[in-house]
């Protein structure tokens, strides 16, 4: 559990946390600029707090009122920050070695779990920017740390290495409120909301933030599992079934929450036929919203279901003569279904 009672002075407000969090999975959300990098540096001990008290479980990490506040070093907690934050003296080897504190073994799993091996002689200066993050992590995860902090982690992985990675790490509002098994939500550094995912939805920061990232999230039950055909069914409230990647684990009835990216919402204007994709919806285009280079459909798949989202090239959108009342259809891979019990996430 982590017990937050802080203020840190930004630059246009004051970041203000009163909270407690359970043990688990938490995903800080909000807007840019709503001061989560900030309480991350804080309980890093990266960046001083004005006053208050940060603690874990019983260890008090930092309390300004009795002049306590110990070292990053000496806190047991593994961060990965935005830029990686690699010693540029160093090479990947020795990066992930320091975390480890010369544990060999410990460096060893770190190194095969986020397959850097091909990197271990090069320093941070000749790496992409993907490849830091991967060297950034496995240094994280060296530590053994009792508490980790991710700022975005996975934003320059690779797709296959990210699906991975996912059930471990959050990353989007989608992944975030699949996996999570609660929801910090930030606004302008005071503290909107705090609680499960799934009831967070309608909080309007979390609307805005999850529409930023566009994702599709709905709730639903493990209906059956087809190990033949490699599939489990999931029946949505409003009837819709959703074919996820078997997860045979989950017992018949087990409610869980689907979370489906909106760039994997393949958009056709004519009755989709012999496609691979398990998932095939007829729908309604309620509104299109544009960004420079983007376009997301807003689709209305049935009258008692959330609307859902589908990203497109503008160019995408021209050439199927897409507006507000055009009839599509929707095709979603079974395998770009994520799904997640209890805030346990499903392989």
């Amino acid at each position: 559990m982590i017990a937050l009672d802080l203020e840190m002075r930004l630059a246009r407000f004051p970041l203000r946390v009163a909270a407690r969090l359970g043990a688990g999975v938490t995903a800080v959300m909000g807007p840019s600029g709503a001061g989560k990098t900030s309480l991350l540096d804080a309980i890093a001990g990266v960046r001083s707090i004005s006053w208050g008290r940060i603690a874990v479980d019983d260890d008090v990490l930092v309390d300004t009122a009795a002049s306590r506040s110990l070292p990053p070093q000496r806190r047991r907690v593994g961060y990965v920050p935005q830029d990686a934050g690699l010693f540029p003296h160093l090479s990947a080897r020795d990066n992930v070695l320091f975390g480890a504190r010369g544990r060999a073994a410990e460096a060893a799993h770190a190194i095969d779990a986020l397959e850097i091996g091909h990197l271990l002689h090069r320093h941070p200066a000749s790496l992409s920017g993907g490849e830091k993050q991967r060297v950034a992590l496995a240094r994280a995860l060296a530590t053994r740390p009792r508490l980790l902090l991710f700022d975005e982690p996975l934003a320059a992985l690779d797709v296959s290495l990210r699906e991975r990675l996912v059930p471990y790490l959050t990353h989007n509002v989608g992944e975030a409120v699949a996996l999570a098994g609660e929801v910090l939500l930030l606004e302008e550094g005071r503290v909107e909301a705090l609680g499960p995912p799934l009831g967070l939805l309608a909080t309007p920061a979390l609307s805005r933030e999850a529409r930023s990232g566009i994702d599709n999230l709905f709730a639903g039950r493990i209906a059956a599992h087809d190990p033949v055909g490699g599939v489990t069914r999931v029946p949505l409230a409003g009837g819709l079934v959703v074919s996820v990647p078997l997860c045979a684990d989950l017992p018949v009835e087990t409610p869980v929450t689907v979370a489906i990216r909106a760039e994997d919402v393949l958009v056709s204007t004519e009755p989709v036929r012999a496609l691979s994709a398990r998932n095939v919806y007829e729908a309604v285009v309620r509104g299109i919203e544009t960004a420079p280079g983007e376009a997301a459909l807003r689709c209305l798949v049935g009258p008692d279901l959330p609307e859902w989202l589908a990203r497109l090239t503008p160019a995408a959108v021209a050439d199927l003569g897409l507006a507000a009342g055009s009839r599509v259809w929707l095709a979603v891979k079974s395998h770009s279904v994520r799904i997640a019990a209890a805030g346990r996430p499903v392989p």
